[in-house]
C-alpha cells in the first residue's frame, strides 16, 4: 500500500482554519514528565578523526565545545524554532561517541522536562548544534591534514 504524504488525515495543529501559523495552546494540558531522544553523526577522513581524538585541534577541545553548543542550544529551541513552546528543561545530556568505523562521530542527546508538551525539538536542537559546532572546530584540521 502506498502512502501519499501530501494528503493529510487531520488537521494540522500548528495551523489555523485559514491555513495561518499559529502556536498550539497547551494550557489545557496537564504536566507530565516528558522525555526525547534523538542522534545523528558526522563523518570525516581518518586523519581529522584520529587528530580530534589525539587532542590535536587547533581550535581546542572539539568535543567539549560541541557537547556544550548542543546543551545550549537545547535551551534556546524556542528562540530558534517559531513555534516551540519555552520550557524548563530538567536534564539534557549531550554524547559524542567515537566511531572508527566512520571514521566520526556519533552524535546523541536526551532532553527531559515535566510540562505540558514534548521535547522532541529540543533534543533534535542539541544534536544538530553539536554536529555543526564539531564540524566548525573540525573543519581547520582538514586544512591541515588535507
Amino acid at each position: 500500500m502506498t502512502r501519499d504524504f501530501f494528503k493529510f488525515e487531520q488537521s494540522l495543529t500548528h495551523l489555523d482554519e485559514k491555513g495561518e501559523a499559529q502556536m498550539v495552546d497547551v494550557s489545557a494540558k496537564v504536566p507530565t514528565v516528558r522525555q526525547a531522544e534523538a542522534g545523528g553523526q558526522v563523518r570525516m577522513s581518518r586523519e581529522t578523526f584520529e587528530a580530534i581524538q589525539a587532542g590535536n585541534a587547533p581550535k581546542g577541545d572539539v568535543l567539549g565545545t560541541a557537547k556544550l553548543a548542543g546543551i545550549m542550544a537545547a535551551k534556546q529551541t524556542a528562540q530558534l524554532i517559531p513555534l516551540c513552546h519555552p520550557l524548563p528543561l530538567q536534564k539534557i545530556d549531550v554524547q559524542l561517541i567515537a566511531d572508527p568505523q566512520l571514521p566520526g562521530y556519533q552524535i546523541r542527546a536526551m532532553v527531559k522536562t515535566k510540562a505540558e508538551t514534548g521535547v522532541e525539538m529540543e533534543a533534535l536542537t542539541a544534536v544538530s548544534v553539536a554536529a555543526l559546532t564539531l564540524y566548525d572546530m573540525a573543519k581547520a584540521l582538514v586544512r591541515l591534514v588535507g
